[in-house]
């Protein structure tokens, strides 16, 4: 299945880039997603993206989940939120 994430802030400096498609298998979830985008094949610098993904929260289709073993719906649109100073 394919998701699409879209990355902000610290996320988007770690990844270098805004949003990326990625296919995962059928029943994937969050934390398979995270496995993805640490990993040698994922975006950016590697330790940056685990340090930023730590402190990250996420929003799957416009809703907010902190739940990393929820199955991802085919696809979604992951965006990866990390910490913002200020208001």
């Amino acid at each position: 299945m394919d998701v699409t994430v879209r990355f902000f802030a610290a996320a988007r400096a770690a990844s270098g880039i805004e949003n990326l498609t990625i296919t995962l298998p059928d029943g994937a979830t969050l934390d398979d997603l995270e496995n993805v985008l640490t990993s040698n094949d994922g975006p950016g610098n590697h330790s940056e993206m685990e340090r930023v993904l730590a402190r990250s929260s996420y929003l799957c289709n416009e809703i907010a989940t902190t739940e990393r073993t929820r199955q991802l719906p085919q696809g979604s649109t992951i965006d990866v939120l990390p910490p913002f100073a200020g208001g």
